[in-house]
């Protein structure tokens, strides 16, 4: 995708969080997050949207802190929401993808925030229609994207999600493949782990469809339910013990 469609596509996904978000119930508990509420979610959302707007219209060249920052905290409701997602894609699409700025990924540039945005809303829509006794649908090529964007990304989450600096090894190497075509290979080694360019040999594999593998490695749903996990099941323990962003 590119990074207009990016943007088209967080649109979407934020219209329908904000519909759910009005039909929900603010005290009911989010499965997959077990210490939040709804109402708890959707602040997070809200705030995720109007945080990486700040950072994308100040062109931020470094992490700046919420408290840093003037903005606006609710009350928590659907217009609220709606409005965060508004000047989000407001400020995106007038801005330069190309334009260099601090991100906390790989891809230290606007675009990274387009793509950033539509998983993170993705993924809190996912946990809140569970919060509210629904199935969600993912297009499989959104959350193929989203599963690249994911491991792309997750080695540099270990600053704010100190688990991450655990995936650690001696040389394993674990596939990922989802039945709609791709698959990534990551190997783990003492000092971290990284993506393999080209295929080797698997110590374990999870595959699935790509919905299941995205939720999978959200650690929205348990591996041997949703996916099917072969070779070595303590390489892929291991690695969804310490694989969540936090």
């Amino acid at each position: 995708m590119d990074y207009d469609d990016y943007c088209d596509q967080f649109e979407a996904e934020g219209a329908r969080f904000v519909a759910s978000a009005h039909a929900a119930d603010v005290a009911a508990p989010v499965p997959g997050c077990p210490q939040w509420c709804v109402a708890d979610l959707l602040a997070h959302v809200g705030f995720v949207h109007r945080w990486a707007r700040y950072l994308v219209a100040a062109r931020a060249s470094e992490r700046v802190s919420a408290r840093d920052m003037n903005l606006s905290r609710g009350p928590v409701t659907s217009s609220w929401l709606a409005q965060g997602v508004h000047e989000a894609l407001a400020t995106l699409r007038e801005s330069d993808p190309n334009d260099v700025m601090w991100a906390w990924g790989a891809d230290q540039h606007v675009r990274f925030w387009a793509r950033r945005l539509l998983h993170e809303t993705l993924v809190h829509r996912v946990d809140l229609e569970e919060a509210m006794g629904v199935t969600s649908q993912i297009d499989a090529h959104i959350a193929i994207d989203a599963i690249d964007e994911f491991l792309a990304n997750l080695e540099r989450a270990g600053v704010f999600s100190p688990d991450v600096k655990n995936l650690v090894g001696t040389g394993e190497v674990i596939t990922f493949r989802v039945d709609e075509g791709p698959s990534w290979q990551v190997l783990l080694t003492p000092g971290g782990f990284e993506l393999l360019q080209e295929s080797r040999h698997a110590d374990a594999i999870i595959s699935g469809s790509a919905r299941n593998v995205l939720l999978t490695l959200y650690r929205r749903a348990p591996a041997g339910s949703s996916c099917e996990v072969s070779g070595r099941v303590e390489v892929i323990e291991k690695w969804l013990e310490n694989c969540a962003l936090q």
